[in-house]
């Protein structure tokens, strides 16, 4: 695949590395010659310096040959402008743009994005999906990482196993004899920063990071077989009334009459803005770093603390002090992923990677094959894929102990009709079924194979 990517920052070499990594044909616009410099000497790609949405430049950099472009510049009129020129110029089949201003995203507004208009395939709003993250995680405070897929059917839970955790150093396969009721699959194990896909004869072990695949409907008692039995707290602090915060706020206020919500705000016209713009949250003016301010917002009996400024040291720096001060749990916000490992050192209980919720959307349809979602784990480690099983897939119609799937690939459950099955070894994929596999970042291309039609190449 021929790909063109507009905006070498975090996202756009996160993308750059995925798709070079899996031998696509690769070329990356980006203004600054220093980002681009770094990601020619760091990746398998070519890189121009140059305006994105600038003719010129697109054919320079192979537009007219091009299978997609993915505008992820820090500009939205900039990413805008790209998919148009791509299209009406170079006409290339699939625009995926990344769109931050929520005024471009109302409703009334969406038919902006038409083919007659502007013709985008994808927009991607990292702040809408982040903050829909960040409720998920709220929702679920036991699991360290919530992931929604099949229309939010089918939950992939991150859970940490602690000392007490009652289904430690018990083989996998004796989980169903113990726990009748654990209708849940176990599909990968992040052991000493090291992820694998487990046998059914591996066993949890105290300290792992545990990735399960549930129906919805049974995420609390997952997670309560799992030792975690958190209930949703009501009181809760957000660092930061930007876009994220506010979204949060917003959400919680129309979701949950429960809750009790504080954001602080550093700049002061901005914390105006939102104090004006939400019903029932409580909006401080001043800095989350601050032990005063915190103080101020009552951090100690505040169930969580969601830092969510633009500042990656700021949020880890905020969710270590409110701990501190008494918080019960805090999470953070980190784009950087060298960071990310210093968030259970110093005591934060999650952190949510905005860089790899916008990866995640755009490998959605990166991805060969019926997929329907995808999501990044552990830095692109491994993925989880929402894909449709075709007739011709070699996935149908047999037993999944006679599939003999390779190392690093685990089926988590099948979607058939409006019925969530948990797969055991007499289950088998049928037509029309939809199916979530985990699989290591090695066997993705597997993964899409398998979600082809095999008549397309004959």
């Amino acid at each position: 695949m021929r790909v063109v990517i507009c905006g070498a920052g975090q996202v756009g070499f996160g993308i750059a590395a995925r798709l070079a990594a899996e031998n696509n044909n690769v070329t990356v616009i980006d203004r600054s010659p220093q980002l681009v410099t770094a990601i020619r000497d760091t990746l398998d790609v070519r890189g121009f310096v140059g305006h994105g949405a600038h003719p010129d430049v697109l054919a320079q950099a192979g537009a007219d040959e091009a299978d997609m472009i993915i505008a992820v510049t820090l500009f939205d009129e900039v990413n805008m402008i790209a998919c148009q020129v791509a299209h009406s110029l170079f006409a290339v089949p699939t625009k995926i743009a990344r769109v931050r201003a929520q005024s471009y995203l109302k409703k009334h507004w969406s038919n902006l994005f038409s083919r007659d208009h502007m013709p985008i395939d994808v927009i991607i709003s990292p702040e809408l999906e982040v903050g829909e993250m960040v409720l998920r995680r709220l929702a679920q405070p036991g699991a360290v990482e919530t992931i929604s897929f099949a229309e939010d059917k089918v939950a992939v839970l991150g859970i940490l196993c602690g000392d007490d955790c009652p289904v430690i150093d018990t083989p996998l396969v004796q989980l169903t004899e113990l726990f009748p009721d654990l209708n849940a699959t176990v599909v990968g194990i992040v052991r000493n920063g090291k992820l694998f896909v487990p046998h059914s004869r591996d066993q949890m072990f105290a300290g792992d990071l545990v990735y399960v695949v549930t129906e919805t409907g049974r995420v609390k008692r997952t997670l309560t077989i799992f030792g975690k039995e958190e209930q949703f707290g009501a009181r809760i602090v957000i660092g930061g009334g930007g876009n994220i915060g506010f979204y949060v706020a917003q959400n919680l206020e129309k979701r949950n009459a429960r809750a009790k919500i504080k954001i602080i705000e550093a700049n002061h016209e901005r914390a105006i803005e939102i104090a004006e713009a939400l019903d029932r949250t409580v909006v401080l003016n001043g800095s989350a770093l601050d032990a005063a301010v915190l103080k101020e917002a009552d951090i100690d009996q505040a169930d969580t603390m969601i830092a969510l400024t633009n500042d990656d040291k700021v949020n880890l720096l905020t969710a270590a002090l409110a701990k501190q001060l008494g918080c019960r749990r805090s999470v953070s916000l980190i784009n950087e992923p060298a960071l990310s490992p210093l968030s259970r050192t110093i005591g934060i209980d999650a952190y949510i990677n905005p860089r790899a919720v916008t990866i995640s959307r755009i490998l959605q349809h990166v991805r060969r094959g019926r997929i329907r979602n995808v999501h990044t784990i552990q830095e692109g480690a491994a993925e989880v894929i929402e894909a449709d099983a075709l007739e011709t897939s070699p996935l149908v119609g047999k037993a999944l102990r006679d599939l003999h799937l390779p190392d690093g690939m685990r089926i988590g459950a099948i979607i058939h009709k409006k019925d969530v099955i948990t797969p055991t070894g007499d289950s088998r994929i049928l037509p029309g079924d939809r199916f979530i596999i985990f699989a290591t970042a090695d066997q993705v291309p597997k993964v899409e194979q398998m979600a082809r039609v095999s008549l397309e190449y004959f």
